[in-house]
């Protein structure tokens, strides 16, 4: 049943193939109007071409990067040791795994991207709720790991170049020469995203086997330097395993959920692209928590061994490769910094953000359009003044982020695995008037869902450096646990809510 009386558009003009795969029928107008375009309609069956290589070669990109590195080294820092922090970020990424998977499946199945699958359960025009979060989201991170790549691309042309580019007059607090390297990895970025996905898909091969490698020659390199891999092992934990490191384990482990819960939103911006279900689930199981925790794990053995070396936890492997004496090895300990920054940057966010904005205003605003506008809004948000807290800043923006885009993985799942048994209308996500219009093309369900699980998972959550205190110190028990409530609550309450709608306004 639609949600109001029946327009002139035609009904339903989608099939079914063999494999399950859903696609506009041949022969037919593709969806028009004010929510459509070129860059938001879904992917002919014949152009999803990706496959389990592609998302595997995906997620090694994805994964080894300088940020995720930070994160592994960071719980050596606050008093893990290896095996405390490589077991926190493998369960970590086995649970995030699991809605990732699950909102993936709507990609190859109807091919598409993820701000014209919120619209089935937020509405039309709800969607660009979510799409905006989770675009405002990604900003904050392209402007980090921009900042980093642009740090990469100083040391590197500083070591070619010599103490004229080095020690260059400074402005703003850096060295012009390191403003110019951030325009330049800025540029550099916009170039790939401007060629299509399918050179993205095409630099994901290659970048993924290189940065793999250049994590594990970081790894020999240290373990040279502290005599063996000996030293790298015996680090101790400085808290044990007991109360002390519990206390510290749960919102770890949702630190750690949260890194990746931004792609477990938006991956059908990837998965759209793929050539069946068993290609994006196959390519993301073996993808995403197996290059993760060996990622993790080459980097709290690094971070242990520089501890060994040096006296203290070094995080940023830009900062360690810098202390290497040989020209050769920093040269290439930076190249792969500056690849794994790119694969990443572009990859995670870049990409979503292009399509939410686009979801915005379909006829202004093109997939390119609204990656420029990413790009823009990443330096504006001064990612140079965000990243000098690095450790305060990623667990307390990652516990907030988390927690809030949980509510919205919460209601995508419940609305599209247990209220639509995976059942979608291709051509009313994109008009008036359909089944998925609600009231004035908004479902304030939704809206009340992701209200009452933001609340509750972030609500209680400190948000220094940010601010002091805490919003509502009374929720303080369950900011440990944002993700997972958040999650939670929102599903409870959008089912709740749909439930009461009655059964003469099913959603499908």
């Amino acid at each position: 049943m639609t949600d109001t009386a029946p327009t002139a558009i035609a009904p339903t003009t989608q099939v079914t193939l063999a494999d399950g795969r859903v696609e506009i029928a041949p022969g037919t107008p593709a969806p028009s109007g004010p929510y459509a375009n070129e860059d938001l309609l879904p992917v002919p069956a014949a152009k999803r071409t990706w496959t389990t290589y592609n998302f595997c070669a995906l997620w090694v990109g994805m994964a080894h990067n300088t940020a995720s590195w930070t994160l592994a080294s960071g719980l050596i820092a606050v008093g893990m040791d290896w095996r405390q922090a490589v077991f926190t970020i493998a369960l970590a990424n086995v649970i995030v795994l699991i809605p990732m998977l699950l909102t993936g499946h709507a990609g190859p199945r109807y091919g598409i991207p993820f701000p014209v699958f919120a619209r089935a359960s937020f509405g039309v025009r709800g969607a660009n709720l979510p799409a905006v979060v989770r675009a405002l989201v990604a900003c904050g991170w392209f402007g980090i790991q921009t900042w980093i790549g642009g740090e990469a691309i100083y040391f590197l042309a500083g070591k070619l170049i010599g103490d004229s580019w080095s020690n260059a007059a400074t402005f703003g607090g850096y060295a012009w020469t390191m403003w110019l390297s951030f325009a330049l990895f800025w540029a550099l970025q916009v170039a790939i995203i401007y060629r299509g996905m399918e050179t993205l898909r095409r630099f994901e091969n290659w970048a993924a086997p290189f940065v793999l490698v250049g994590a594990f020659v970081m790894l020999w390199w240290m373990s040279v330097k502290a005599g063996g891999f000996g030293p790298l092992f015996d680090q101790p934990s400085k808290l044990g395993w007991g109360a002390d490191f519990w206390k510290l384990f749960a919102p770890a482990l949702m630190g750690m959920i949260g890194f990746w819960s931004t792609l477990s939103l938006n991956i059908p911006d990837f998965t759209r692209y793929g050539r069946s279900q068993k290609a994006q689930t196959w390519g993301q199981a073996l993808g995403l928590p197996t290059t993760m925790t060996l990622f993790a794990f080459l980097s709290v053995m690094v971070t242990s061994g520089s501890q060994a070396v040096y006296g203290k936890a070094i995080w940023d492997p830009v900062q360690l490769a810098a202390k290497t004496d040989s020209t050769v090895g920093l040269l290439y300990a930076l190249v792969t910094v500056l690849v794994a920054t790119l694969s990443v940057n572009v990859a995670a966010n870049l990409v979503s953000p292009a399509f939410d904005f686009s979801n915005i205003a379909p006829r202004k605003i093109s997939f390119r359009a609204g990656a420029l506008a990413t790009c823009v809004l990443g330096v504006l948000i001064f990612p140079w003044k965000l990243y000098s807290d690095p450790q305060g800043y990623i667990f307390t923006w990652l516990g907030l982020v988390g927690g809030l885009l949980g509510t919205v993985a919460g209601i995508l799942i419940a609305d599209y695995w247990i209220l639509r048994r995976t059942r979608l209308d291709l051509v009313d996500l994109y008009r008036t008037g359909g089944r998925y219009w609600y009231e004035g093309g908004w479902n304030w369900r939704a809206v009340v869902a992701f209200a009452a699980g933001g609340v509750l998972a972030v609500g209680g959550a400190s948000f220094k450096p940010l601010i002091d205190g805490r919003p509502i110190p009374a929720l303080a028990g369950l900011a440990d646990y944002g993700w997972a409530v958040g999650l939670g609550t929102s599903m409870v309450v959008y089912l709740v809510l749909m439930a009461a709608r009655g059964r003469d306004r099913a959603p499908v």
